[in-house]
């Protein structure tokens, strides 16, 4: 029933894996880019490890790699310096767990090892140009970072068989299936070769109306869904890192189905758009540039999706992820449950992913669900949040 929470347990429908090379566009727009690829795809650790390094430091907000900076941070106040650069980050900068560099922090000797550990790292990404000579990620950087994501996202996935599931509902424009005695059904759509058999079988010098069979046909389902991505403040770190996941899972299917995926992501205002389209690496490489940044504004990611969503007749779906309640305005709540309406007027359906919110979230959640009629999920568990996002895309389907 629209408005109701799916169990996070129950399982995706899955009838076959969809080939990568069905998606449009090229991740590798280079000679360079290519290798790139190959050494992802063959599993090269050092460039794997630098990947997820930058990907990290782009989910925790980090706008460069100062070496002297962080090891400051981290000698002057432990504890901060974990909470701005996270402990993934930690690891990877300096070769040791992020509570063996905390023990052992104090010490003369660990402080000069450190120092030279994280400029050693640091200037070895600069060398590989993933960073430039400031210490900022550079183009090559982000492409790797695209590449790990994509890679680990669709090895998590594809095993699973997301494939193309098909509506059994009759259609003009599907696919020929089965036939059935003409009734309600156009003349365009009578069989003449079975109607003549059935006229045959009958022992009828011709064929009359009883006789006519229409061509039944298979739908498969058209329709545009965009993911609204809050990046927010409070996103920052593992939120932002798996919603991006489940962007690329989104993305990933929807466009392998051959159906129109599209991209919102928003603050306090709204940073980035692409509009529903079957250009899977240009969702990728917009996923991998997202910032936490400021408050929290859904009513105008919403609004950007009716602005954004074609004119075509087919199902327009919406899905919105967020760990917090809209803050910004003078009615946040208002103006988002009257954007929700705006959205219904103009034929598209919401649906939100609600990471760990309070009971007023929760609420607020639930309302925006029963206006949009879609679904709310709960989100506790991070790790499923691309599994949610799939789950909701197959019965997003089931609506057109």
């Amino acid at each position: 029933m629209p408005g109701d929470s799916p169990s996070e347990d129950k399982p995706i429908s899955i009838e076959r894996a969809s080939p990568i090379e069905e998606l449009s566009g090229s991740l590798g727009q280079s000679d360079e880019d290519d290798k790139l690829m190959k050494s992802v795809l063959e599993g090269d650790k050092d460039k794997v490890d630098d990947g997820k390094l930058i990907t990290e430091s782009i989910s925790q907000g980090l706008g460069s790699f100062t070496p002297d900076l962080m090891f400051e941070q981290l000698v002057q106040d432990y504890k901060n310096a974990e909470r701005i650069m996270g402990q993934s980050i930690i690891r990877e900068l300096t070769g040791y767990e992020p509570g063996y560099v905390e023990r052992n922090i104090n010490i003369p000797e660990f402080q000069r090892e450190l120092k030279d550990r994280i400029g050693q790292r640091i200037k070895s990404l600069q060398e590989n140009k993933y960073l430039d000579k400031y210490g900022r990620i550079t183009r090559k950087g982000y492409k790797l970072c695209e590449l790990i994501m994509y890679v680990e996202e669709i090895e998590k996935i594809v095993p699973k068989g997301f494939g193309e599931r098909k509506e059994h509902k009759q259609t003009h424009y599907g696919d020929k299936k089965d036939y059935e005695l003409f009734k309600n059904h156009r003349y365009r759509d009578v069989s003449v070769r079975q109607s003549i058999r059935r006229g045959i079988k009958r022992n009828h010098k011709s064929v009359e109306k009883d006789d006519l069979i229409a061509v039944t046909r298979e739908s498969k389902g058209s329709i545009s869904v965009i993911f609204a991505m809050d990046s927010s403040g409070s996103m920052k770190g593992q939120k932002i890192s798996m919603s991006k996941r489940a962007g690329i899972a989104l993305a990933f299917k929807a466009i392998t189905d051959k159906n129109k995926s599209g991209l919102i992501v928003f603050d306090s205002e709204v940073k980035s758009v692409i509009p529903p389209t079957k250009d899977f690496p240009l969702i990728l490489e917009e996923l991998a540039k997202i910032r936490a940044g400021q408050e929290t504004d859904i009513s105008k990611a919403i609004d950007k999706a009716i602005e954004v969503f074609p004119g075509t007749r087919e199902t327009k779906h919406l899905v919105i992820i967020t760990d917090a309640m809209p803050t910004k305005g003078q009615k946040p709540k208002k103006a988002t449950l009257q954007a929700v309406g705006r959205a219904r007027e103009e034929g598209i359906t919401v649906s939100m992913l609600g990471i760990s919110l309070d009971e007023e979230g929760e609420k607020l959640g639930r309302q925006i669900v029963d206006i949009g009629n879609g679904r709310f999920y709960g989100v506790k568990d991070l790790d499923r949040i691309d599994a949610l996002v799939l789950e909701e895309y197959e019965l997003s389907k089931s609506m057109n």
